[in-house]
């Protein structure tokens, strides 16, 4: 009797913990951006923030719900690869609106070929994503131009995926490059910290958040099964994190070298 009145206690506040997981795993990895995201727009400055994070998260998400067609997982990670992918589009939207206003002068940039109108206003030509410039792409001038790459990425990545779906190969690679690519968003920041011998401009704060994130994640992933790439995902993120705290505390004993405003940090994980 006491065993089954002690069930109808556990039964509900195991759900109720499913479920504060389940949430804490959708929404948890947009936490850290929030506070970033809400300092761009109060300074109107994005020098502090590389929008090379929301290419590197853009791909691996778009990438990990692919997999899901091939090797179904937890919902939850579905839901959260979505969730990502709006959270760094409005990111991009935000950077891109305030670069451009503080660079009225810049010539523009766009990811489509520039249109005869360039030339009737007589205004500088537009940088063309069909130069294949290295230096020019992901920096275009209009937050359109990023959502129609993303939407080509998306099409071909589609389409090959639909072509390949029956080999497992295929499927398990697609897995792996998914999780490969975010998992190594902290190594650039890792670069950067150890090049200028200086952690100037990233929050510890935000160091703690997502370092704490990868470990739920991780744990997460190894007691709900979830596919081996998830696990080694975020055992790379971990193992990445703890380095960058440990160069946090190193740097700390010593003056802080200004880091150049003019050219955007290398880091992807920029706080």
């Amino acid at each position: 009797m006491e065993a089954e009145g002690l069930d109808w206690l556990l039964v509900p506040l195991h759900q109720l913990v499913s479920w504060g997981a389940a949430a804490a795993m959708v929404f948890g990895g947009v936490v850290p951006y929030i506070p970033q995201y809400r300092d761009i727009r109060r300074t109107q400055n994005a020098d502090g923030f590389s929008t090379y994070v929301c290419l590197v998260l853009l791909v691996a998400n778009i990438l990990r719900i692919l997999f899901w067609f091939g090797r179904r997982f937890e919902s939850p990670l579905l839901w959260q690869s979505a969730i990502m992918i709006l959270t760094m589009l409005l990111m991009l939207k935000l950077c891109t609106e305030v670069r451009v206003a503080n660079e009225l002068n810049a010539r523009r940039r766009c990811f489509a070929a520039a249109d005869s109108k360039d030339e009737e206003v007589k205004v500088a030509p537009r940088r063309s994503f069909l130069d294949f410039d290295p230096h020019h792409f992901w920096q275009w001038s209009s937050f359109a131009d990023y959502v129609q790459c993303v939407v080509a990425f998306t099409g071909v990545a589609g389409y090959i995926t639909y072509l390949s779906i029956d080999s497992t190969l295929f499927v398990e690679t697609l897995g792996f490059l998914a999780v490969l690519t975010e998992a190594m968003l902290g190594v650039p920041q890792l670069y950067r910290n150890h090049r200028h011998q200086s952690t100037e401009g990233m929050s510890i704060k935000m160091v703690l958040m997502w370092t704490s994130g990868d470990a739920f994640k991780t744990a997460y992933f190894l007691l709900k099964g979830a596919p081996l790439q998830f696990s080694v995902c975020g055992l790379l993120q971990v193992l990445v994190d703890l380095p960058i705290l440990g160069q946090a505390y190193a740097f700390a004993r010593h003056p802080q070298k200004p880091v150049p405003h003019t050219v955007h940090p290398a880091s992807t994980k920029a706080l």
